[in-house]
């Protein structure tokens, strides 16, 4: 972005330059007075109801967060209360990959979609929306415990290999998540979404890492009770932004299961209500999981596993040598030795070579433009691994700039050229460089030609972790990948712009006392032109109940809604909530 805002916050202003390309205005001036009136009665309904089932620190964590019933929060005045506990926030265009987001997450920025739900939506969208990002991540991160997670879940998420197959469940998923969120979207268009998310569910093949992780995240992070099986409270992001599911999900026929590793093999779908929860007894026990998990992943195992999940993978990925050398590129082939570890590994096209996540100098993708290939393991007869020699011992082994030099490795490996030099770091060997080299396997294989120019030889006894992405992304100049399917944006028509300026003139009275009475033209208008609008009316009544005024209208308006439960079952829960609200007015001195 040209124009970065990082809302002079420490977090945001030190996110990585290619998670940056995945931000966007807020805009707010762009969210009309319905997306406010949505807003409104969803936080209402929420602190009403969520005070005795979320989890305690969720209330008090809304004012922690910056959040405010009456209106949709301003980025600025969430970056100002996140940044006191150590978070910030950003606006993004709708979904964003998982591997981008779980980076996000390690650098405790939380992502926020920009857009709002509709009001035919107000109760769940399969979209990723303010209400969603905001009022349900952002309050529970006031808990320490939980922020920790959050954010330890994210580093290692962020190392998680993915594969093909997950880029296009992603696209799919996103293309269903905007299609639904679409005023005029034809139902055979949804339909078809709908056909296709469900054929990629079903043929994503083994999953991945990452498709594993996001198992464990939905379950937790979106999903999650905190608790006994007994008396579970509530945690997850999804239900506690949901006025609908937050309230079924604590009916026993949603099922309540121990959150254990177990809960990996559990798939979902983002489309529907959750056939059943996990509940954990504390937090801790969130992080005990995910380290059982990440004790399985690549980058942790390395070797021979780590190799073939990069090759698989089919994206830019790195192996880190026991040296400290990090080879970062597109991974296509490895040998293995008698003893089945990595003998010899391959990329193809731009490659890039990083110490401690910092290119060396020298060894940007300009400089290994058409790949890197290198051995890995000791040398024949040697008890000491390369990278552990001092410069005596290199020098007895010929590997002394100038000197020509044959290393022999016990996977019968043979390098023969001339010695440039030795890159050294921290006391560990890194790099031999050499002109004139040869590389062949043991059965005579040419690995490397003289022709091709100089050769640049990791070093290292072992391959000891492969992760997804590169090391140094900007240095390699990694664009994460980015959809370019983009969310829709509605343009008005005069009918529903009026509607906008009924729903403004009651938020005016409700912010100014003045002429209530005005109200009752409103509501003239509103049943005129509006008779399908529900909630203006709420608002209207909610007013007019409180000040004791225009009772007959009042009256009018309470019928009007009663009919309109009875006669559209959607709107029944809606309405008599709404209703039950206006009689029990929630504090809102406790939400600043």
């Amino acid at each position: 972005m040209s124009d970065f805002n990082d809302f002079n916050n420490p977090q945001v202003a030190g996110l990585p330059r290619h998670l940056k390309q995945f931000i966007v205005n807020q805009h707010y001036e762009h969210y009309t007075p319905v997306d406010h009136a949505v807003w409104r009665y969803v936080m209402r309904q929420n602190y009403s109801y969520l005070k005795d089932v979320a989890y305690y620190p969720y209330i008090p964590g809304l004012q922690k967060a910056g959040l405010t019933i009456e209106k949709i929060p301003d980025l600025q005045e969430m970056n100002d209360a996140l940044g006191k506990i150590g978070w910030g926030a950003v606006t993004v265009d709708g979904f964003i990959p998982p591997a981008a987001f779980m980076e996000y997450q390690a650098c405790r920025v939380l992502v926020i979609a920009a857009d709002i739900r509709q009001l035919k939506h107000i109760e769940y969208t399969p979209a990723p929306d303010i209400i969603h990002e905001s009022a349900g991540h952002a309050p529970i991160i006031a808990d320490q415990d939980y922020h920790q997670y959050l954010s330890y879940f994210g580093s290692i998420g962020a190392k998680a290999m993915f594969s093909a197959q997950d880029f296009e469940l992603y696209e799919a998923i996103r293309a269903l998540s905007i299609l639904k969120e679409m005023p005029d979207a034809e139902p055979e268009e949804i339909k078809r979404a709908e056909e296709l998310l469900a054929y990629r569910q079903e043929n994503i093949g083994k999953p991945s890492e990452m498709a594993l992780l996001s198992r464990l995240h939905w379950w937790t992070v979106e999903y999650g009770l905190i608790g006994t099986l007994e008396n579970p409270k509530i945690y997850g992001a999804g239900l506690l932004s949901s006025i609908g599911e937050s309230v079924t999900c604590m009916q026993p026929d949603v099922k309540k299961l121990a959150y254990t590793i177990d809960t990996v093999n559990y798939t979902y779908d983002i489309t529907k209500p959750q056939p059943q929860l996990f509940v954990t007894p504390t937090f801790q026990n969130l992080i005990d999981v995910l380290e059982t998990f990440a004790n399985t992943m690549s980058f942790r195992v390395g070797g021979a596993h780590g190799l073939e999940k990069a090759v698989e993978s089919k994206n830019t990925c790195t192996a880190v040598y026991s040296s400290g050398l990090q080879v970062s590129g597109i991974f296509t082939d490895f040998n293995k030795s008698n003893n089945d570890q990595p003998a010899f590994i391959k990329t193809a096209g731009p490659a890039i070579l990083s110490f401690n996540n910092n290119v060396l100098k020298g060894h940007r993708n300009d400089h290994h433009k058409d790949g890197f290939s290198s051995p890995v393991g000791k040398l024949k007869g040697m008890a000491a691994p390369l990278e552990d020699m001092s410069v005596t011992e290199l020098s007895l082994l010929g590997i002394e700039a100038g000197k020509q030099a044959v290393l022999n490795f016990e996977s019968n490996i043979t390098v023969n050229g001339t010695v440039k030099n030795v890159l050294n770091i921290g006391g560990k060997n890194l790099l031999i460089t050499f002109t004139g080299c040869t590389v062949k396997d043991d059965i005579g294989t040419i690995l490397f030609d003289p022709s091709w120019g100089i050769y640049d030889m990791a070093v290292g006894e072992k391959i000891i972790s492969v992760f997804c992405g590169a090391a140094d992304k900007d240095a390699f100049e990694e664009m994460v990948y980015k959809s370019n399917t983009n969310t829709h944006h509605v343009n008005y028509d005069p009918e529903t712009i009026e509607l906008h300026q009924l729903y403004q003139q009651v938020r005016d009275r409700r912010h100014r006392s003045g002429d209530y009475g005005f109200l009752g033209n409103v509501w003239l208008r509103l049943q005129k032109k509006h008779a399908d609008d529900w909630l203006c009316a709420l608002e209207i009544l909610e007013i007019l109940d409180h000040e004791e005024i225009e009772p007959e209208v009042a009256r009018e308006i309470k019928t009007f809604l009663e009919n309109k439960a009875q006669s559209e079952p959607a709107l029944k829960k809606l309405i008599s909530d709404g209703l039950y609200l206006i009689k029990h007015p929630v504090e809102q001195k406790l939400v600043v």
